[in-house]
């Protein structure tokens, strides 16, 4: 990463772990749009105080629920066994990833990848609301709000980007897989998450820069990831990019108060 991208050295214990933590399955959805100054990303900046991350912003994104692999959900697009090719899973995990998207995104962002029928998306999300917070309070699984909402999840509204691998040093560890989707027409992404401090629309270059004057702290995927986006330019060129998805796992180098990264 480069030398003025760093992180701060209390994120990670001063000494070496005697053994790495098992790294945790996560998703994270780099949801986009385009604006007047090229294609923009939704990000959230999450709480102070978190176990993980607290203070970083992110995109929308969180951990894998074992009901995400549930076979009964209506699906259209690339099926799992694609999803499995392009992750190097099985079927079933690749099901459980591609649907811990589509909640996550919903949760996080009230972004809604899924319409009446195969063809087509919701157009206000915001009617969901209650089932929204059931989801995020774990007492509704996607499965069954879909079903019950006779909704087809729309896995062709994503596209494989990247996985990382939270480095051996963290004593939170996570194997994400990251997606990249359109904001569907007519929806709006609020942020109204209790693990968001705020939320708000950025092209990659305003992001970044942000992080480089201190405004905004980033993570190396998130870091990396805007800058990918940005040089593509819009959102049908993000959509389009064909992309290799190979498992990366930075290093921590400490260097006196900050710590820099290493890929």
């Amino acid at each position: 990463m480069p030398e003025d991208m760093t992180l701060p050295g209390n994120l990670v214990p001063a000494a070496p772990v005697a053994q790495p933590a098992q790294p945790r399955d996560a998703v994270t959805v780099v949801l986009l749009r385009d604006g007047a100054a090229g294609v923009e990303a939704f990000l959230l900046r999450r709480v102070k105080g978190m176990a993980f991350a607290g203070g970083m912003t992110v995109f929308p994104g969180g951990g894998v629920d074992p009901r995400d692999a549930d076979t009964s959900v209506a699906w259209a697009g690339p099926p799992p066994s694609w999803w499995g090719s392009v992750f190097g899973v099985d079927e079933s995990l690749a099901r459980a990833f591609v649907c811990a998207a589509v909640r996550e995104t919903f949760e996080e962002s009230g972004v809604l990848l899924a319409g009446p029928s195969p063809t087509s998306v919701v157009a206000d999300a915001s009617v969901y609301a209650e089932a929204r917070q059931a989801l995020v309070d774990r007492g509704l699984s996607l499965a069954e709000f879909l079903a019950a909402a006779g909704l087809v999840l729309r896995a062709d509204l994503l596209r494989p980007w990247a996985n990382w691998v939270t480095p051996a040093e963290e004593p939170r560890r996570y194997d994400t897989r990251f997606f990249v989707a359109a904001l569907p027409t007519g929806q709006h992404a609020d942020g109204a998450t209790t693990e968001a401090s705020d939320a708000a629309w950025q092209t990659p270059a305003e992001a970044l820069r942000d992080a480089e004057e201190g405004r905004r702290m980033l993570m190396p995927p998130t870091w990396r990831t805007l800058d990918e986006v940005g040089a593509l330019g819009s959102v049908a060129a993000v959509m389009e990019a064909e992309r290799s998805v190979e498992k990366i796992i930075p290093k921590l180098v400490r260097d006196g108060d900050v710590i820099r990264v290493v890929l």
